[in-house]
C-alpha cells in the first residue's frame, strides 16, 4: 500500500536517503497532523472558500474580509445539513459509511462462504492444541470468526475511535486557536462548524485509511495492538487468499499458520491483564501531547496570495504545521517500541515451538510475516497516518532472541511468568543484553517479589 490518504507523510526514513540515519535513537514519529495533509486546515479534502479567496488572507497585516467568512460558513452549514449525526472530533458515521462503499465496490463486504467459516474454525481449533504445549498461558479465544474486510472495519472501530479521538481534538482545536480575535467575534457561535467540519474531514480520512487497512490485513491482531473484540479469535480468508499467492505454499498450511499466531495473540492479551490496557494507553498518551505550532498558522495568512488557492494548498502539504514532538511523546513511542517488539517477539518464539515441523513452510512463512512488519506492511502505514506513529516493532528479533533465551534457562513456565507483572517486563536496555536479564531473572525467581524492589530501588524517596 504505497498511497497514503492525506495526513501524516508515508515516507520511510530507512528508504529515504534524504533521512536516513536521522533520529536512530527511537521510533519514529510522522510529520503532519491528523487533517493537515491537504487544503485548508480542518477542512475536509477539495474544500475551496467561496470565490477561490483565503478569508483570512491578508490577517498577518490586519486585513480581514468579513465577508468573505459569511459566505464560507454559509457554505459550511450546507454541507454540515448533510453529514449525519455524529459528534465529537471524527464522524465515525463518515467513516464507517465511506470504507464500507469503497470495500463495497472491490467484495470487500462479500460475506466469507460456509466453507470458509469452517476451515477458519478448524485451524483455530487445531492452533489450541498445537499451543498448550508451547505456552504456559491457557487459551484466550472463546470463538473463532472468518470476517470479511467490512467485518474487520465494523468490528475493529470503536478501538480506532479510542485511538483517534486524542489527535483529533488536539488538531482540530489548532484551527479555530488560530483565527484572528475579529473572525472569532464575527463567527460567534457558528464556531462550532468548524469542529464539524473538521470531524468530516477526519471521518473522511478515517474512512479511506480503514478500507485501505481492510483490504489487506490478515488477522484481528496483526496490527499488534487488541482491536477487536476480546476472546474472538479472527482470520480474513478472503485477504489471506491473496498474500498466499506467490508464496508457493498451500493455502491450508497458510491458514494454520496464521491461526497459531491469532491464537497466541490472543492467549497473551486475555491472560496479562495489564497488557491491553497498557499498549492502547502508551497510543492514546502519545496523542494526547501532540502540540500544533499555531504562530506557523497565524503566519501562513499573511504569505499566502488570497486570489491563489493553489498556493495555500501548496503550503499546507510542505509540512510546515508538522506538530512539535516533546520529550514526553519520545519516551512514549519508546515504550511503545519496546512493547510491540516484546509482544511480537514471544508469540514469534511460541510460534514457532507450537509449530515445529508440522508445517514444511513454517519457517518460510516466518520469515516471511517478520520482514512484512519490519518494512512497514499496511498496519504500520496506516498507523502512521492516523496517528502519527509508527507501529513497527523494529527489534523484533532481539526480542525473540531474548525470549528464547529466557525458555531454553527457565522453561515454559518461567520465560511466561515474566508476564505477571508490568514491571517485570525487560526494558529497551534488556534486548541489548538478554544475558544479563535472564541471570538476573533467575536469581529473582527465588522471591517474586526481589525484581520489583530492584526497579523500585532506584525511585528518589519521598520528602517525610
Amino acid at each position: 500500500m504505497s498511497d497514503l490518504p492525506f495526513g501524516f507523510s508515508g515516507s520511510d526514513p530507512d528508504k529515504d536517503p534524504e533521512r536516513k540515519g536521522e533520529n536512530k535513537q527511537g521510533p519514529q514519529d510522522h510529520g503532519q497532523g491528523f487533517g493537515f495533509g491537504q487544503g485548508m486546515p480542518g477542512m475536509p479534502p477539495g474544500f475551496v472558500p467561496p470565490g477561490g479567496q483565503n478569508p483570512f488572507g491578508a490577517a498577518g497585516a490586519g486585513g480581514f474580509d468579513i465577508s468573505q467568512l459569511g459566505q464560507m460558513l454559509s457554505q459550511l452549514g450546507q454541507v454540515l445539513s448533510q453529514a449525519g449525526s455524529s459528534s465529537g472530533p471524527v464522524n465515525y458515521d463518515l467513516a464507517k459509511q465511506l470504507a464500507m462503499q469503497q470495500l463495497g465496490g472491490n467484495g470487500g463486504t462479500t460475506r466469507p462462504t460456509s466453507q470458509q467459516e469452517s476451515a477458519v474454525g478448524d485451524a483455530v481449533r487445531l492452533a489450541e492444541l498445537w499451543l498448550d504445549p508451547a505456552t504456559a498461558l491457557p487459551a484466550g479465544a472463546r470463538t473463532a470468526k472468518a470476517w470479511s474486510a467490512g467485518d474487520w472495519v465494523e468490528s475493529t472501530l470503536p478501538s480506532w475511535q479510542r485511538l483517534c479521538d486524542p489527535v483529533a481534538r488536539q488538531m482540530s482545536g489548532a484551527w479555530v486557536e488560530a483565527m484572528p480575535e475579529e473572525a472569532k467575534q464575527a463567527a460567534g457561535p457558528l464556531l462550532s462548524m468548524v469542529g464539524q467540519m473538521g470531524g468530516l474531514a477526519f471521518g473522511s480520512q478515517l474512512g479511506g485509511s480503514l478500507a485501505q487497512l481492510g483490504s489487506e490485513v490478515l488477522t484481528s491482531t496483526e496490527v499488534g495492538l487488541p482491536l477487536g473484540p476480546e476472546g474472538a479469535a479472527a482470520l480474513l480468508p478472503a485477504n489471506i487468499e491473496k498474500f498466499t499467492e506467490g508464496l508457493g505454499r498451500p493455502a491450508s498450511e497458510v491458514l494454520v499458520f496464521l491461526a497459531v499466531r491469532e491464537a497466541a495473540h490472543h492467549r497473551l492479551f486475555a491472560h496479562v491483564p495489564w497488557l491491553r490496557q497498557r499498549l492502547m494507553s502508551t497510543v492514546e498518551e502519545y496523542a494526547k501531547g501532540i502540540k500544533v505550532d499555531t504562530s506557523a498558522l497565524e503566519g501562513l495568512a499573511g504569505q499566502i496570495d488570497p486570489s491563489n488557492p493553489q498556493a495555500l494548498e501548496e503550503v499546507m502539504q510542505s509540512g510546515v504545521l508538522q506538530p512539535q514532538n516533546t520529550p514526553e511523546q519520545q519516551a512514549a513511542l519508546a515504550r511503545l517500541e519496546t512493547l510491540l517488539a516484546l509482544v511480537e517477539g514471544w508469540v514469534d518464539v511460541v510460534v514457532a515451538d507450537a509449530v515445529g515441523d508440522r508445517l514444511p513452510g513454517a519457517e518460510a512463512l516466518r520469515e516471511t510475516l517478520r520482514r512484512r512488519r519490519a518494512s512497514g506492511g499496511p498496519a504500520e502505514q496506516t498507523f502512521a497516518t492516523l496517528v502519527g506513529l509508527e507501529l513497527r516493532p523494529r527489534r523484533l528479533r532481539a526480542a525473540a532472541g531474548l525470549w528464547r533465551l529466557m525458555t531454553d534457562k527457565h522453561g515454559v513456565t518461567g520465560r511466561d511468568s515474566v508476564w505477571d507483572h508490568p514491571d517485570f517486563i525487560p526494558t529497551s536496555a534488556d534486548l541489548d543484553d538478554p544475558l544479563e536479564f535472564a541471570e538476573r531473572w533467575g536469581e529473582a525467581s527465588v522471591d517474586p517479589i526481589a525484581e520489583l524492589k530492584r526497579t523500585e530501588g532506584n525511585a528518589p524517596e519521598e520528602d517525610s
